[in-house]
């Protein structure tokens, strides 16, 4: 932030090219009306929800997602040494102020919670709600990249997994479950829970499905997925071998 206009500019332009990817599909939802049965305002809901949760994960846990450069550089040995615990000294390293990727979900979401408020779906209580989802979300997507990235304790390098686990499951998870096969809304929901993090909660949230048990359950998800991440990551750092570097 100190060097002001390229702060300003890379926010910017992160806004841009993230508000771009949602209005492709909202070209085709403006032309078509629905995605069966999916408004426009929903899946612009969906999309900004998990935006905001990969944000807050990311603000907060960035170097989690890049534990690889430490285990290939040899960084990870020098943190062994300190008197805290690993995870405690990795992630303050680097922390980052996304201020693109809030003010691009933070307009998609404010849009679209206007748009349903307007057509009756949600109430003020789905703001609230909706800060919760958040929330938990970030927890469940912090976890799937923990358990991702401790798996570098035994292949070192895990890019390319990521992508799969991380970056290819979120942009799945930006739009309604319904839309893909069985198995692939079936791996979304048990395999990598991406699902819990915006399609479940929203089902009560805007459209009044299933009840408010499910917020209880989302946050049950959140809970298991940190407490298995956890206990992965500490089993995990156990098989650590040094680069010798």
């Amino acid at each position: 932030m100190q060097y002001r206009f390229n702060f300003i500019l890379g926010s910017v332009l992160a806004a841009l090219i993230q508000i771009s990817e949602f209005l492709m599909i909202a070209i085709v939802l403006y032309k078509f009306g629905a995605i069966q049965g999916w408004s426009m305002h929903e899946i612009g809901y969906l999309f900004s929800v998990i935006t905001l949760s990969k944000t807050l994960y990311r603000t907060f846990a960035d170097e989690v997602h890049h534990l690889e450069k430490y285990l290939v550089d040899g960084e990870l040995d020098q943190i062994l040494t300190r008197p805290v615990p690993v995870l405690l000294a990795i992630m303050p390293r680097n922390f980052r102020i996304m201020l693109g990727e809030v003010l691009q979900g933070g307009f998609i979401l404010c849009w679209s919670m206007n748009g349903l408020w307007r057509s009756g779906q949600i109430d003020w209580t789905s703001i609230v709600f909706t800060l919760f989802i958040i929330v938990t979300g970030a927890v469940i997507l912090f976890s799937i990249g923990l358990a991702t990235a401790t798996i570098g304790f035994w292949t070192t390098r895990i890019e390319e997994l990521q992508t799969f686990t991380e970056d290819a499951a979120r942009t799945a998870g930006q739009y309604p479950l319904t839309l893909y096969p069985k198995w692939m809304s079936s791996m979304l929901l048990i395999i990598i829970p991406v699902g819990f993090v915006n399609y479940v909660p929203a089902l009560y949230i805007i459209r009044g499905e299933l009840g408010p048990w499910v917020l209880a359950a989302v946050a049950a998800m959140a809970t298991i997925c940190l407490g298995a991440s956890m206990r992965f990551w500490r089993f995990g750092i156990t098989k650590y071998q040094s680069t010798g570097s």
